[in-house]
């Protein structure tokens, strides 16, 4: 596996252009934009509090980027072949540790220090989405022969979750590692104990269930279909709180995330939107559109990942473009 040297890093963050716009009259665009990946990005993810973002793309592995500090941190590959192509990665709720996956292999690295902590190889299937609890101490992830596989790397154990009868889509994993929420082509996202494998409630929708995230908290749950339904659950019961309000025929969504608060929901789409949400009843609060990359056709972009930041004053994206934006909301 390639190791990096300090001065590799050093002579990395030398090289990576870095555009940083003003702010501008058009409120739906970015009041902050930084290159994380020149030729754009093959996925990303942003942590809880927006600090790290974790961006794969073709020309340099997997990039871990401080966004207060603007600077590289780590460049981590899985191995030397050019089509081994990090498409799924996570960071710990509590900074402690990421996790990249390939399609038949993760590994988990520690963000301290940027040392990897293991290589994991899967035999069956696919790996299509993949999490990690605190600590590193737990990963989830799904996979395409419909298996959701919950590892305790500390002890070993090993839990396979059978309730999907199709390919995995989406998953979210508790920061404490003891809660799954997994959805698939089945038209159903499943709530469960990661310790017993009980399903604790059960989401049904119209379609494919194509993207579920978890409030940190407890407190909420969020699952969309490939069509028209958007809903946020009460975890607790199991009752509908509230259903997304758009008018759209179909709405596909590429990246969720609840506010430390519970009372906001912010979603990406694959048409380069970032969307502010009132969970109490799912009406809409702002809309903003993230930068397609330089040159692209069609100029469009897909938002891997959206976190609250500043308390909540910032919303922070990572899009295909290869851009991590900020967008500056405007309180109620």
């Amino acid at each position: 596996m390639a190791k990096f040297s300090k001065m590799h890093i050093l002579l990395l963050i030398s090289t990576a252009i870095v555009a940083v716009s003003g702010c501008s009259p058009d409120s739906s665009k970015a009041n902050l934009t930084v290159e994380h990946a020149a030729r754009g990005a093959f996925a990303a993810a942003i942590s809880h509090d927006g600090r790290y973002s974790l961006v794969s793309s073709v020309e340099h592995g997997v990039v871990l980027w401080d966004n207060k500090a603007h600077g590289l941190q780590y460049q981590w590959t899985h191995s030397d072949q050019p089509d081994d192509l990090v498409h799924s990665l996570a960071i710990a709720h509590d900074n402690s540790t990421a996790v990249t996956a390939a399609s038949n292999r993760f590994a988990v690295w520690r963000l301290s220090d940027g040392n990897n902590i293991g290589y994991y190889q899967i035999d069956t299937g696919t790996i299509r989405d993949i999490a990690v609890s605190n600590n590193g101490r737990y990963v989830l992830y799904g996979r395409s022969d419909n298996v959701v596989v919950h590892l305790d790397l500390d002890s070993g154990r090993r839990l396979e979750f059978l309730g999907h009868q199709e390919k995995i889509n989406s998953i979210a994993l508790s920061p404490n590692g003891h809660f799954a929420l997994t959805g698939a082509n089945d038209y159903s996202a499943y709530f469960w104990d990661t310790r017993t494998g009980q399903v604790l409630h059960r989401f049904n929708h119209p379609s494919r269930v194509t993207k579920v995230a978890l409030d940190p908290q407890g407190r909420y749950a969020f699952t969309a279909d490939s069509m028209k339904k958007a809903s946020i659950w009460q975890l607790t019961s199991g009752d509908l709180v509230a259903q997304l309000q758009y008018i759209a025929r179909q709405k596909i969504f590429s990246a969720v995330r609840f506010n430390q608060q519970g009372d906001l929901l912010a979603t990406g789409s694959p048409n380069r939107q970032l969307t502010l949400w009132r969970v109490s009843d799912g009406a809409k609060l702002d809309t903003w559109l993230v930068k397609p990359r330089e040159g692209s056709r069609p100029k469009s972009a897909v938002v891997f990942d959206v976190a609250f930041a500043k308390r909540d004053a910032l919303l922070v994206t990572e899009s295909s473009s290869g851009l991590m934006e900020q967008f500056e909301r405007v309180k109620e």
